[in-house]
């Protein structure tokens, strides 16, 4: 049975629908993603698993537990936000131990519980500094012990490093994952970063205006993507479409301007369809290797890779080149594909 489960989930705001029938589940002691732009739902879906907002239709499990009836403070869960949150007039170590002070918990075991918490997040030399002194990426790890110090069933981050530079934004993704693994607590993250969902979980699950749009693997939403929104926001993506004539556990044969292509085995039908061609796929050739042949037209130094628009009879295409340490193709020159 799945930890977490929604079921049918929708809001409404009047005629406003911001989710609508969204269903997935997740696995105690995973980490998962909730992948989408701005303005698709997922902070919406977080702020109902937490009890914030109320739910129009379906329904929220939690270990069997429906949190219909269950009020936010009652539903053990452990939530960070984008702005931290902090007391500022009190010390770190007064921050984390003020929930379990809410919880009637008493002193020993606040005083070992936040022991632990800060050596969980390696501050423990910090637990007498006030907020104002510390870090963005401090404060960060002070607002995740202090989630983590009342032993929550499920961790819900929303967009909690957004507000870091990008080199700390890196190492504290590193640092959330290692924390999440030790505390082994079950961790549902909302972002619209793709880079940092990759990273982070076990499982992505895209939303688009509301929708579920696919949940799986990192690595099965970038490599197949079931739809041409999720290619397209998951990494940079040739959007190309064609026509598929042949299908089967054999192989297919795919029609692509006045180019026929051999595919892999498909069970889609013979017809119309968008191909997805991610532009790190496609190589540099010899003339007499190549599937098609085009014009450099713009290039992009990107520092470990050169991104190039070559123009074809397919259309425009984006090419990833590792940089080599020598000087990329000029605009105009012919370059052949494969």
């Amino acid at each position: 049975m799945a930890f977490l489960e929604l079921i049918g989930l929708t809001k409404k705001y009047g005629t406003f629908t911001a989710v609508e029938s969204l269903s997935f589940s997740v696995e105690r002691g995973s980490f998962v993603s909730l992948l989408g732009p701005s303005g698709c739902g997922k902070t919406t879906t977080l702020q109902m698993i937490a009890g914030f907002e109320d739910v129009t239709a379906g329904r929220i499990l939690l270990n069997g537990r429906d949190l219909a009836a269950i009020p936010p403070r009652q539903r053990g869960l452990g939530i960070v936000f984008q702005t931290y949150a902090l007391f500022i007039h009190m010390t770190v170590a007064e921050n984390m131990a003020f929930g379990l002070e809410m919880r009637k918990v008493d002193r020993a075991e606040r005083k070992r519980r936040v022991a632990e918490a800060l050596d969980l997040v390696h501050l423990s030399h910090l637990a007498d500094r006030y907020p104002r002194a510390m870090s963005g990426g401090q404060r960060q790890r002070v607002a995740l012990a202090r989630a983590l110090v009342i032993q929550p069933e499920l961790l819900l981050l929303d967009e909690p490093l957004s507000n870091l530079g990008a080199k700390l934004r890196e190492e504290m993704q590193l640092e959330l994952r290692r924390i999440q693994r030790e505390a082994g607590v079950t961790t549902l993250l909302v972002t619209h970063d793709q880079s940092e969902a990759m990273a982070l979980s076990d499982q992505v699950i895209v939303m688009e205006r509301g929708r579920l749009r696919q949940a799986a693997a990192p690595f099965d939403v970038y490599e197949a993507p079931q739809t041409s929104f999720v290619s397209g926001f998951l990494g940079k993506s040739n959007s190309l479409r064609g026509h598929l004539t042949g299908s089967g556990p054999d192989g297919a044969a795919l029609e692509l301007a006045r180019l026929r292509l051999p595919g892999p085995p498909t069970d889609l039908r013979p017809g119309e369809v968008e191909l997805a061609l991610r532009p790190e796929r496609i190589e540099f050739v010899s003339h007499g290797h190549e599937l098609v042949s085009g014009t450099v037209s713009e290039q992009v130094f990107l520092g470990d890779q050169w991104l190039l628009r070559v123009e074809t009879p397919l259309g425009t295409l984006m090419v990833l080149r590792r940089n080599t340490g020598h000087p990329e193709l000029a605009p105009g020159e012919t370059v052949h594909l494969a």
